[in-house]
Protein backbone atom coordinates (compact mmCIF):
# COMPACT_ATOMS: atom_id res chain seq x y z
CA UNK A 1 0.00 0.00 0.00
CA UNK A 2 1.50 3.86 -0.99
CA UNK A 3 0.54 6.82 0.99
CA UNK A 4 -0.37 10.06 -0.18
CA UNK A 5 3.25 11.61 0.09
CA UNK A 6 4.21 8.72 -2.28
CA UNK A 7 1.63 10.12 -5.10
CA UNK A 8 3.65 13.39 -5.17
CA UNK A 9 1.09 15.51 -3.87
CA UNK A 10 2.13 19.38 -2.52
CA UNK A 11 2.39 20.59 0.72
CA UNK A 12 -1.05 21.83 0.94
CA UNK A 13 -2.68 19.37 -0.02
CA UNK A 14 -1.06 16.65 2.18
CA UNK A 15 -1.78 19.03 5.22
CA UNK A 16 -5.62 18.75 4.04
CA UNK A 17 -5.63 14.77 3.79
CA UNK A 18 -4.20 14.64 7.19
CA UNK A 19 -6.51 17.27 8.80
CA UNK A 20 -9.54 15.38 7.06
CA UNK A 21 -8.23 12.02 8.75
CA UNK A 22 -7.05 10.39 5.95
CA UNK A 23 -4.23 7.51 6.39
CA UNK A 24 -3.54 5.95 2.74
CA UNK A 25 -4.97 6.09 -0.08
CA UNK A 26 -7.73 4.05 -1.50
CA UNK A 27 -7.14 1.24 -4.20
CA UNK A 28 -9.10 3.84 -6.96
CA UNK A 29 -7.11 6.29 -5.46
CA UNK A 30 -3.78 4.66 -5.82
CA UNK A 31 -4.31 3.64 -8.86
CA UNK A 32 -5.95 6.77 -10.96
CA UNK A 33 -4.22 9.70 -9.22
CA UNK A 34 -0.52 8.93 -10.86
CA UNK A 35 -2.54 8.19 -14.31
CA UNK A 36 -4.63 11.92 -14.17
CA UNK A 37 -1.38 13.63 -13.02
CA UNK A 38 0.68 12.11 -16.41
CA UNK A 39 -1.88 13.20 -18.47
CA UNK A 40 -4.04 10.53 -19.58
CA UNK A 41 -7.95 10.41 -20.23
CA UNK A 42 -9.48 7.98 -17.47
CA UNK A 43 -12.25 5.36 -17.52
CA UNK A 44 -12.36 4.80 -14.09
CA UNK A 45 -14.69 1.55 -12.57
CA UNK A 46 -14.89 1.55 -8.82
CA UNK A 47 -17.70 1.06 -6.69
CA UNK A 48 -19.59 3.39 -4.65
CA UNK A 49 -18.19 4.50 -1.73
CA UNK A 50 -14.41 3.95 -2.31
CA UNK A 51 -12.99 7.18 -2.53
CA UNK A 52 -13.49 7.46 -6.00
CA UNK A 53 -14.27 11.71 -5.92
CA UNK A 54 -11.10 12.18 -4.38
CA UNK A 55 -9.29 10.28 -6.66
CA UNK A 56 -10.27 12.71 -9.40
CA UNK A 57 -10.34 15.90 -6.89
CA UNK A 58 -6.43 15.53 -5.47
CA UNK A 59 -5.04 15.50 -9.26
CA UNK A 60 -6.79 18.01 -10.55
CA UNK A 61 -5.82 20.29 -7.32
CA UNK A 62 -2.37 19.78 -8.13
CA UNK A 63 -2.80 21.10 -11.69
CA UNK A 64 -5.05 23.98 -10.77
CA UNK A 65 -3.02 24.69 -8.33
CA UNK A 66 -3.71 28.10 -7.48
CA UNK A 67 -6.35 30.85 -8.51
CA UNK A 68 -6.20 32.33 -12.01
CA UNK A 69 -8.03 34.51 -14.37
CA UNK A 70 -11.70 34.68 -14.14
CA UNK A 71 -12.67 31.25 -16.61
CA UNK A 72 -12.84 27.87 -15.22
CA UNK A 73 -10.03 25.45 -15.95
CA UNK A 74 -12.21 22.61 -14.48
CA UNK A 75 -15.74 21.36 -14.95
CA UNK A 76 -17.16 18.18 -13.14
CA UNK A 77 -20.81 17.22 -13.87
CA UNK A 78 -22.84 14.87 -11.56
CA UNK A 79 -26.35 14.11 -12.27
CA UNK A 80 -27.90 14.87 -9.36
CA UNK A 81 -27.83 18.59 -7.03
CA UNK A 82 -27.26 16.30 -3.89
CA UNK A 83 -24.34 14.54 -5.69
CA UNK A 84 -22.85 18.20 -6.33
CA UNK A 85 -22.83 19.35 -2.83
CA UNK A 86 -21.23 16.39 -2.18
CA UNK A 87 -18.44 16.82 -4.72
CA UNK A 88 -18.20 20.84 -3.78
CA UNK A 89 -18.27 19.77 -0.01
CA UNK A 90 -15.05 17.41 -1.04
CA UNK A 91 -13.14 20.44 -2.98
CA UNK A 92 -13.46 22.64 0.43
CA UNK A 93 -12.11 19.67 2.30
CA UNK A 94 -9.20 18.88 0.32
CA UNK A 95 -8.65 22.48 -1.24
CA UNK A 96 -8.58 24.16 2.72
CA UNK A 97 -5.18 25.55 2.32
CA UNK A 98 -5.49 26.88 -1.18
CA UNK A 99 -7.53 29.77 -2.87
CA UNK A 100 -8.69 27.88 -5.70
CA UNK A 101 -11.83 28.96 -6.11
CA UNK A 102 -15.29 26.64 -6.76
CA UNK A 103 -18.97 26.58 -7.16
CA UNK A 104 -21.05 24.10 -7.17
CA UNK A 105 -24.39 25.09 -9.71
CA UNK A 106 -27.36 22.94 -9.75
CA UNK A 107 -31.40 23.65 -9.62
CA UNK A 108 -33.78 23.72 -6.96
CA UNK A 109 -32.61 27.27 -6.49
CA UNK A 110 -32.87 30.48 -8.08
CA UNK A 111 -29.30 30.83 -10.07
CA UNK A 112 -28.55 34.54 -9.34
CA UNK A 113 -26.16 33.59 -6.41
CA UNK A 114 -24.27 30.85 -8.16
CA UNK A 115 -24.07 33.07 -11.09
CA UNK A 116 -22.84 36.13 -8.81
CA UNK A 117 -19.79 33.69 -7.52
CA UNK A 118 -18.85 32.51 -11.22
CA UNK A 119 -18.54 36.25 -12.08
CA UNK A 120 -16.48 37.05 -9.07
CA UNK A 121 -14.10 34.16 -11.13
CA UNK A 122 -13.89 30.46 -10.80
CA UNK A 123 -11.43 27.93 -11.02
CA UNK A 124 -13.92 24.69 -11.01
CA UNK A 125 -17.32 24.19 -11.62
CA UNK A 126 -19.26 21.30 -9.99
CA UNK A 127 -22.69 21.23 -12.16
CA UNK A 128 -26.08 19.44 -13.02
CA UNK A 129 -26.19 19.74 -16.70
CA UNK A 130 -29.56 21.13 -16.85
CA UNK A 131 -28.40 24.76 -14.76
CA UNK A 132 -24.94 24.33 -16.18
CA UNK A 133 -26.60 25.02 -19.93
CA UNK A 134 -28.54 27.64 -18.12
CA UNK A 135 -26.06 29.85 -16.90
CA UNK A 136 -23.95 29.25 -20.62
CA UNK A 137 -27.12 29.85 -22.34
CA UNK A 138 -27.34 33.06 -20.16
CA UNK A 139 -23.86 34.11 -21.13
CA UNK A 140 -22.10 33.88 -17.75
CA UNK A 141 -19.40 31.01 -18.48
CA UNK A 142 -16.65 31.05 -20.38
CA UNK A 143 -14.52 27.69 -21.65
CA UNK A 144 -12.17 28.94 -23.29
CA UNK A 145 -9.48 27.70 -20.26
CA UNK A 146 -10.98 24.46 -19.66
CA UNK A 147 -8.49 21.89 -19.39
CA UNK A 148 -10.39 18.82 -17.32
CA UNK A 149 -13.77 17.51 -17.82
CA UNK A 150 -15.05 15.00 -15.56
CA UNK A 151 -18.32 13.18 -16.33
CA UNK A 152 -19.13 11.41 -12.49
CA UNK A 153 -21.65 8.52 -12.17
CA UNK A 154 -21.56 7.99 -15.71
CA UNK A 155 -23.93 5.23 -15.47
CA UNK A 156 -26.72 7.23 -13.52
CA UNK A 157 -26.29 10.57 -16.47
CA UNK A 158 -27.28 8.12 -18.98
CA UNK A 159 -30.56 6.51 -17.00
CA UNK A 160 -31.82 9.71 -16.14
CA UNK A 161 -32.04 10.41 -20.11
CA UNK A 162 -28.81 13.24 -19.64
CA UNK A 163 -27.31 12.18 -22.94
CA UNK A 164 -28.93 15.34 -24.96
CA UNK A 165 -27.26 17.97 -22.31
CA UNK A 166 -24.03 16.20 -22.65
CA UNK A 167 -23.54 16.25 -26.16
CA UNK A 168 -24.70 19.68 -26.04
CA UNK A 169 -21.58 20.44 -22.97
CA UNK A 170 -19.17 18.37 -25.61
CA UNK A 171 -19.82 20.77 -28.27
CA UNK A 172 -19.27 23.64 -26.47
CA UNK A 173 -16.11 22.95 -24.25
CA UNK A 174 -12.49 22.96 -26.19
CA UNK A 175 -11.49 19.71 -27.68
CA UNK A 176 -8.23 20.06 -26.17
CA UNK A 177 -8.73 18.74 -22.57
CA UNK A 178 -8.09 15.94 -20.10
CA UNK A 179 -11.48 13.49 -19.96
CA UNK A 180 -11.99 11.79 -16.55
CA UNK A 181 -14.83 9.81 -16.61
CA UNK A 182 -16.10 7.56 -13.10
CA UNK A 183 -19.21 5.16 -12.58
CA UNK A 184 -19.75 2.83 -10.23
CA UNK A 185 -21.26 0.72 -12.80
CA UNK A 186 -20.16 -0.22 -16.25
CA UNK A 187 -22.90 -1.52 -18.38
CA UNK A 188 -22.98 -1.23 -22.54
CA UNK A 189 -24.50 2.25 -22.66
CA UNK A 190 -21.36 3.40 -20.78
CA UNK A 191 -18.85 1.37 -22.41
CA UNK A 192 -19.96 2.88 -26.16
CA UNK A 193 -20.27 6.71 -24.69
CA UNK A 194 -16.56 6.16 -23.67
CA UNK A 195 -16.05 4.80 -26.85
CA UNK A 196 -17.20 7.94 -28.41
CA UNK A 197 -15.84 10.75 -26.25
CA UNK A 198 -12.80 9.61 -24.42
CA UNK A 199 -9.51 9.65 -26.53
CA UNK A 200 -8.00 6.22 -25.68
CA UNK A 201 -8.77 6.31 -22.30
CA UNK A 202 -6.94 4.58 -19.29
CA UNK A 203 -9.06 1.81 -17.81
CA UNK A 204 -8.87 1.79 -14.26
CA UNK A 205 -11.24 -0.80 -12.44
CA UNK A 206 -11.35 -1.47 -8.52
CA UNK A 207 -13.52 -4.14 -8.67
CA UNK A 208 -15.88 -6.29 -11.12
CA UNK A 209 -18.45 -4.53 -13.48
CA UNK A 210 -21.35 -3.35 -10.71
CA UNK A 211 -20.51 -5.42 -7.61
CA UNK A 212 -21.16 -4.46 -4.07
CA UNK A 213 -18.27 -3.87 -1.76
CA UNK A 214 -17.06 -6.58 0.49
CA UNK A 215 -17.34 -4.46 3.48
CA UNK A 216 -21.44 -4.81 2.91
CA UNK A 217 -23.42 -7.63 4.16
CA UNK A 218 -26.76 -8.35 2.11
CA UNK A 219 -29.89 -9.71 3.44
CA UNK A 220 -32.59 -10.35 1.63
CA UNK A 221 -36.23 -11.38 3.30
CA UNK A 222 -39.66 -12.83 1.15
CA UNK A 223 -42.13 -10.29 2.31
CA UNK A 224 -45.61 -10.71 0.28
CA UNK A 225 -47.05 -7.24 0.93
CA UNK A 226 -47.10 -3.73 1.78
CA UNK A 227 -48.43 -4.13 5.79
CA UNK A 228 -46.49 -6.56 5.94
CA UNK A 229 -43.16 -5.13 4.98
CA UNK A 230 -44.45 -2.26 7.30
CA UNK A 231 -44.42 -5.48 10.39
CA UNK A 232 -41.18 -6.25 9.60
CA UNK A 233 -39.73 -2.85 9.57
CA UNK A 234 -41.18 -2.30 12.48
CA UNK A 235 -39.75 -5.39 14.34
CA UNK A 236 -35.93 -3.91 12.60
CA UNK A 237 -35.79 -0.67 13.34
CA UNK A 238 -37.04 -0.94 17.12
CA UNK A 239 -33.48 -2.70 17.71
CA UNK A 240 -31.84 0.89 18.17
CA UNK A 241 -28.87 -0.18 19.41
CA UNK A 242 -28.43 -2.50 16.32
CA UNK A 243 -30.23 -0.21 14.03
CA UNK A 244 -28.04 3.12 14.81
CA UNK A 245 -28.04 5.08 11.60
CA UNK A 246 -30.38 3.70 9.06
CA UNK A 247 -31.31 5.02 5.69
CA UNK A 248 -34.59 3.26 4.46
CA UNK A 249 -35.00 3.33 0.45
CA UNK A 250 -38.43 3.55 -1.28
CA UNK A 251 -39.54 3.38 -5.06
CA UNK A 252 -42.21 6.57 -4.66
CA UNK A 253 -41.98 9.57 -2.91
CA UNK A 254 -46.16 8.18 -1.51
CA UNK A 255 -44.53 5.37 0.21
CA UNK A 256 -41.81 7.33 1.47
CA UNK A 257 -44.17 9.59 3.22
CA UNK A 258 -46.21 6.58 4.27
CA UNK A 259 -43.24 5.29 6.00
CA UNK A 260 -41.75 8.63 7.36
CA UNK A 261 -45.38 9.26 8.89
CA UNK A 262 -45.13 5.74 10.66
CA UNK A 263 -41.92 5.28 11.79
CA UNK A 264 -42.54 9.25 13.65
CA UNK A 265 -45.86 8.75 15.16
CA UNK A 266 -44.95 4.69 15.84
CA UNK A 267 -41.31 3.81 16.56
CA UNK A 268 -39.25 7.77 16.54
CA UNK A 269 -39.60 11.00 16.20
CA UNK A 270 -35.76 11.20 15.07
CA UNK A 271 -36.93 10.57 11.09
CA UNK A 272 -36.68 12.76 8.10
CA UNK A 273 -37.88 12.05 4.55
CA UNK A 274 -36.51 13.63 1.13
CA UNK A 275 -37.70 13.22 -1.89
CA UNK A 276 -38.17 14.96 -5.19
CA UNK A 277 -41.07 17.16 -3.99
CA UNK A 278 -39.37 17.91 -1.15
CA UNK A 279 -37.48 22.01 -1.44
CA UNK A 280 -33.82 22.11 -1.51
CA UNK A 281 -33.99 23.69 1.83
CA UNK A 282 -35.96 20.75 3.20
CA UNK A 283 -33.43 18.47 1.58
CA UNK A 284 -30.17 19.99 2.89
CA UNK A 285 -31.32 20.06 6.36
CA UNK A 286 -32.83 16.89 6.58
CA UNK A 287 -29.07 15.10 5.23
CA UNK A 288 -27.38 17.57 7.12
CA UNK A 289 -29.40 16.51 10.49
CA UNK A 290 -28.82 12.83 9.51
CA UNK A 291 -24.86 13.58 8.64
CA UNK A 292 -24.74 15.20 12.07
CA UNK A 293 -26.27 11.94 13.93
CA UNK A 294 -29.31 14.65 14.89
CA UNK A 295 -31.61 11.56 12.94
CA UNK A 296 -30.88 8.38 13.29
CA UNK A 297 -33.39 7.47 10.09
CA UNK A 298 -33.73 8.86 6.68
CA UNK A 299 -36.33 8.03 4.22
CA UNK A 300 -35.50 8.58 0.69
CA UNK A 301 -36.56 8.29 -2.86
CA UNK A 302 -33.61 7.36 -5.57
CA UNK A 303 -33.02 10.63 -5.87
CA UNK A 304 -30.45 10.38 -2.89
CA UNK A 305 -28.99 7.66 -3.68
CA UNK A 306 -25.96 8.72 -4.66
CA UNK A 307 -25.58 11.91 -3.16
CA UNK A 308 -25.34 10.54 0.85
CA UNK A 309 -21.71 10.16 1.61
CA UNK A 310 -21.99 9.70 5.21
CA UNK A 311 -19.29 6.75 6.65
CA UNK A 312 -20.95 5.77 9.82
CA UNK A 313 -24.62 4.47 8.03
CA UNK A 314 -24.79 1.25 9.83
CA UNK A 315 -27.71 -0.01 7.67
CA UNK A 316 -29.87 0.61 4.49
CA UNK A 317 -33.34 -1.03 4.47
CA UNK A 318 -34.52 -1.47 0.37
CA UNK A 319 -38.23 -1.38 1.50
CA UNK A 320 -39.01 -1.58 -2.06
CA UNK A 321 -36.21 -3.33 -4.47
CA UNK A 322 -35.49 -0.81 -7.24
CA UNK A 323 -36.62 -1.64 -10.49
CA UNK A 324 -33.72 -0.48 -12.22
CA UNK A 325 -31.44 -2.96 -11.32
CA UNK A 326 -28.10 -1.14 -11.15
CA UNK A 327 -29.61 1.34 -8.48
CA UNK A 328 -29.07 -1.33 -6.36
CA UNK A 329 -25.24 -1.21 -6.06
CA UNK A 330 -25.60 2.92 -5.60
CA UNK A 331 -28.37 2.62 -2.85
CA UNK A 332 -26.48 0.16 -1.17
CA UNK A 333 -23.21 1.52 -1.32
CA UNK A 334 -24.60 4.15 1.16
CA UNK A 335 -23.37 1.88 4.08
CA UNK A 336 -19.82 -0.46 4.11
CA UNK A 337 -18.56 3.39 3.10
CA UNK A 338 -14.54 4.49 3.70
CA UNK A 339 -13.54 0.58 4.89
CA UNK A 340 -16.52 0.69 7.30
CA UNK A 341 -18.74 -2.37 7.36
CA UNK A 342 -22.03 -1.94 6.67
CA UNK A 343 -25.66 -4.15 6.30
CA UNK A 344 -28.34 -3.67 3.38
CA UNK A 345 -31.77 -5.33 3.38
CA UNK A 346 -34.19 -5.69 1.13
CA UNK A 347 -38.01 -6.69 1.50
CA UNK A 348 -39.34 -8.03 -1.71
CA UNK A 349 -42.24 -9.59 -2.49
CA UNK A 350 -43.47 -12.24 -5.56
CA UNK A 351 -42.63 -9.65 -8.17
CA UNK A 352 -39.85 -7.72 -6.53
CA UNK A 353 -37.95 -11.65 -6.49
CA UNK A 354 -37.89 -11.09 -9.95
CA UNK A 355 -35.89 -8.01 -10.16
CA UNK A 356 -33.84 -9.42 -7.26
CA UNK A 357 -32.89 -12.29 -9.90
CA UNK A 358 -31.82 -9.84 -12.33
CA UNK A 359 -29.49 -8.05 -9.33
CA UNK A 360 -28.11 -11.28 -8.72
CA UNK A 361 -26.44 -11.82 -12.28
CA UNK A 362 -25.29 -8.45 -12.44
CA UNK A 363 -23.96 -8.45 -8.61
CA UNK A 364 -22.48 -11.65 -9.55
CA UNK A 365 -23.68 -13.10 -6.49
CA UNK A 366 -26.42 -14.84 -4.22
CA UNK A 367 -27.73 -12.33 -2.04
CA UNK A 368 -29.33 -14.42 0.90
CA UNK A 369 -32.79 -15.52 1.82
CA UNK A 370 -33.73 -15.13 5.54
CA UNK A 371 -36.20 -16.54 7.47
CA UNK A 372 -38.85 -13.71 8.87
CA UNK A 373 -38.84 -13.19 12.52
CA UNK A 374 -41.09 -15.23 14.40
CA UNK A 375 -42.19 -11.90 15.69
CA UNK A 376 -43.18 -10.65 12.39
CA UNK A 377 -47.15 -10.88 11.57
CA UNK A 378 -47.52 -11.87 8.31
CA UNK A 379 -50.80 -9.99 6.53
CA UNK A 380 -53.36 -11.47 4.61
CA UNK A 381 -52.53 -9.59 0.89
CA UNK A 382 -55.33 -7.35 0.03
CA UNK A 383 -57.81 -8.16 -3.68
CA UNK A 384 -56.25 -4.73 -5.04
CA UNK A 385 -52.54 -5.37 -3.72
CA UNK A 386 -52.40 -9.11 -5.30
CA UNK A 387 -53.88 -7.63 -8.70
CA UNK A 388 -51.07 -5.09 -9.11
CA UNK A 389 -48.12 -7.89 -8.42
CA UNK A 390 -49.85 -10.22 -10.39
CA UNK A 391 -49.76 -6.97 -13.75
CA UNK A 392 -46.67 -6.69 -12.83
CA UNK A 393 -45.57 -10.48 -12.94
CA UNK A 394 -46.97 -10.72 -16.54
CA UNK A 395 -45.62 -7.33 -17.58
CA UNK A 396 -41.71 -9.08 -16.62
CA UNK A 397 -42.72 -12.35 -18.03
CA UNK A 398 -43.87 -10.99 -21.31
CA UNK A 399 -40.26 -8.55 -21.64
CA UNK A 400 -38.78 -12.11 -21.22
CA UNK A 401 -40.70 -14.28 -23.43
CA UNK A 402 -43.13 -12.12 -26.50
CA UNK A 403 -45.18 -15.62 -26.72
CA UNK A 404 -46.29 -15.34 -23.51
CA UNK A 405 -49.87 -14.65 -23.51
CA UNK A 406 -50.53 -13.69 -19.80
CA UNK A 407 -51.53 -15.26 -16.86
CA UNK A 408 -53.25 -12.65 -14.68
CA UNK A 409 -56.66 -12.98 -16.95
CA UNK A 410 -57.14 -16.42 -15.80
CA UNK A 411 -57.16 -15.76 -12.20
CA UNK A 412 -61.02 -14.99 -11.01
CA UNK A 413 -60.03 -14.61 -7.68
CA UNK A 414 -56.48 -13.95 -6.75
CA UNK A 415 -57.77 -14.66 -3.29
CA UNK A 416 -57.91 -18.68 -3.46
CA UNK A 417 -54.55 -18.59 -3.96
CA UNK A 418 -53.52 -17.07 -0.59
CA UNK A 419 -53.06 -19.67 2.54
CA UNK A 420 -55.45 -19.02 5.09
CA UNK A 421 -52.62 -18.93 8.01
CA UNK A 422 -51.75 -15.70 9.22
CA UNK A 423 -48.26 -17.85 9.99
CA UNK A 424 -46.37 -18.61 6.83
CA UNK A 425 -43.23 -20.02 6.30
CA UNK A 426 -40.88 -18.89 3.60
Amino acid sequence: MSTFESLDLNKQLLTAIAEAGYTEPTEIQEKAIPQIMAGHDILGVAQTGTGKTAAYLLPILMKVKYAQGMNVRALIMAPTRELVMQIDEQISVLAAHTDIRHVAAYGGVGPKTQIEKIELGVDIIVATPGRLLEIYGKGHLNFKDLKFWVLDEADRMLDMGFMPQIRAMLEIIPRKRQNLLFSATFPEKVERFAAEFLEFPTRISVTQQATAATTIDQQLYYVPNFKTKINLLQHLISDKETFQRVIIFTRTKEHANNIYKFLERKIDKSVRVIHANKGQNARMNSMDAFKDGDVRILVATDVAARGIDISMVSHVINFDVPIQHEDYVHRIGRTGRARHTGIAISFANKVELRHIEKIEKIIRSKIPLLQLPPEVFVEETSFEEQQEIDKEVDILRKREDPTFKGAFHEKKNPRRDQSTSKRRKY
